[in-house]
C-alpha cells in the first residue's frame, strides 16, 4: 500500500484524470483514477495536481510581514532604497524572526515548497541574519526547503572584510553566494572574479541582482556568461531582474539569452513595478531557464507582498503582456519546474521518481490557474500533505 495518493486530478497539459501515488516521500507512479490504494488520499477532483511552487528570489531577513504598518520613506532610486534599508534596519529590529515565520508560514500555505532568500551579509550585520534564516529554515524543513544566498547588498570591494563574510556565510549552511551590479564600483571582472571564485572553491552557487539598464547591463551579463565558462560554472549560475534585456532589440536580446543559454546562466525576475520583464518566451526558446519569485515582501524597499506565488506569477504574465494559453503556461512553468532547476538541478514536474512536492489547484487548466489565482489549494511537501484546501 502506498504512503498518500492524490486522486482523480489532472496534470498540467493533459486531458484525462489520474491519481498520483506516492511512497515515501517521493512520485512512485501515475496510475488510472481508482487503481490505487494508500493510507492517506487527497481528493483532486476538478482540479489540477502541479508541482509544488518555487520562490526562486526573496530576502526573509527584511520582511516586515504580519507588524504594524510602516510606511515606505525611501526615494525612487536604487541608491536611495539602499541606504534606506540600511539606516532604518536597526531601527525596526531586522531581521525580526517572527515575521520572516509569518511569511514563510503564508507561502508555505499557499503553495510554495521550496524558496531562495537572499540574506544580506556586511560588516554592520555580519552573520547575524544568515543565522537567524538558518534557524527558521530548520524549524520549518518539514514544509518548505530554504536557501540562503549570502548577499552583499551594500558594498563588496568598497566595503573591507564583506568579502571574507561571504567566506564565512558559505561556511554557515549558505547554498549561493550573491552580488549586486558587478560594474557599481568599477571593476566589474574584479567583482565578478570575488564572487565566482566563491562560488567556484565552495562548489557553491552564485546568484547575482543585475539591474544594471542599457549596454553596459547588457556587457555586465556578457561578462557574466564569460567568466561563468572560464570557472567551469555552467549550470551553476542565476542572473536575477535583467533589466538591460528592456533596452535591446529583438536581435541583441536574442544574441544575449544564446550567450547566457551557452554558460548554463538561469534567469529569475519577479517584475518589479514598471521595470522591464527579462523576455520569456524568447529566453524558453533559446534554452535559458527562467524562475519567478516575489523580490521584496512587505519590507523597507516596497510595502507590496502576500506571500503567493501564483498570485506572482499572474503579476509576472500580465507584465509579460501574455494573452495565450501556452505563453501564460511558460510562466507557471517557470513558478514550478523552472524554479526547482536553478534551485537544484532536478528538472522533473509530477512524474515518478520526483521528490512529492505537489500542490493541488482548482483550475480547470494552468492558464486559468495563473490568472484566476484560486485559493483553497492542498499542499503536499514530501510525501505529507501540510495545508488541506
Amino acid at each position: 500500500m502506498a504512503d498518500l495518493v492524490v486522486t482523480g486530478g489532472r496534470l498540467a497539459g493533459a486531458a484525462e484524470t489520474c491519481d498520483v501515488v506516492v511512497v515515501d516521500g517521493v512520485v512512485d507512479a501515475i496510475v488510472a483514477p481508482g487503481t490505487a490504494a494508500a493510507a492517506e488520499s487527497v481528493d483532486a477532483t476538478g482540479c489540477l495536481v502541479l508541482p509544488g511552487l518555487v520562490e526562486a528570489h526573496c530576502h526573509l531577513d527584511k520582511t516586515l510581514f504580519g507588524r504594524p504598518w510602516v510606511s515606505h520613506l525611501a526615494g525612487d532610486d536604487l541608491a536611495s532604497r539602499i541606504e534606506h534599508d540600511r539606516g532604518r534596519r536597526g531601527e525596526l529590529g531586522l531581521p525580526d524572526p517572527r515575521a520572516m515565520r509569518d511569511l514563510v508560514d503564508a507561502m508555505s500555505g499557499f503553495g510554495t515548497t521550496t524558496l531562495r532568500t537572499h540574506t544580506d551579509v556586511d560588516p554592520e550585520v555580519g552573520l547575524r541574519g544568515v543565522l537567524a534564516v538558518a534557524e527558521l529554515a530548520a524549524e520549518v524543513r518539514h514544509r518548505v526547503d530554504v536557501q540562503q544566498v549570502a548577499f552583499p547588498q551594500h558594498g563588496l570591494l568598497s566595503l573591507p572584510g564583506t568579502a571574507e563574510l561571504l567566506d564565512e556565510a558559505l561556511q554557515s549552511g549558505a547554498v549561493a553566494v550573491g552580488g549586486l551590479d558587478p560594474g557599481a564600483e568599477g571593476d566589474a571582472a574584479a567583482y565578478l572574479d570575488v564572487v565566482l571564485g566563491l562560488a567556484a572553491r565552495f562548489d557553491a552557487a552564485a546568484d547575482l541582482h543585475v539591474h544594471t539598464p542599457g549596454e553596459e547591463g547588457r556587457r555586465e551579463l556578457e561578462l557574466l556568461a564569460e567568466l561563468t565558462v572560464a570557472m567551469g560554472l555552467q549550470g551553476r549560475v542565476v542572473a536575477s531582474h535583467c533589466y538591460a534585456f528592456g533596452g535591446l532589440d529583438e536581435v541583441a536580446a536574442g544574441r544575449l539569452a544564446e550567450r547566457l543559454a551557452m554558460a548554463g546562466i538561469g534567469v529569475v525576475t519577479a517584475a518589479p513595478y514598471s521595470f522591464p520583464v527579462p523576455p520569456l518566451r524568447l529566453l524558453a526558446e533559446t534554452g535559458v531557464v527562467t524562475g519567478i519569485g516575489h523580490d521584496g515582501i512587505r519590507d523597507l524597499w516596497g510595502p507590496y507582498g502576500t506571500g503567493d506565488l501564483l498570485e506572482r506569477a499572474r503579476h509576472v504574465a500580465y507584465r509579460s503582456g501574455f494573452r495565450r494559453d501556452d505563453d501564460i503556461a511558460l510562466v507557471l512553468r517557470a513558478a514550478t519546474v523552472g524554479g526547482r532547476a536553478l534551485l537544484t538541478g532536478d528538472r522533473r514536474g509530477v512524474e515518478p521518481g520526483a521528490v512529492a512536492d505537489l500542490v493541488v489547484v482548482p483550475a480547470d487548466n494552468v492558464a486559468a490557474a495563473v490568472v484566476l489565482v484560486p485559493g483553497q489549494r492542498t499542499v503536499v511537501k514530501g510525501g505529507r500533505v501540510v495545508a488541506a484546501g
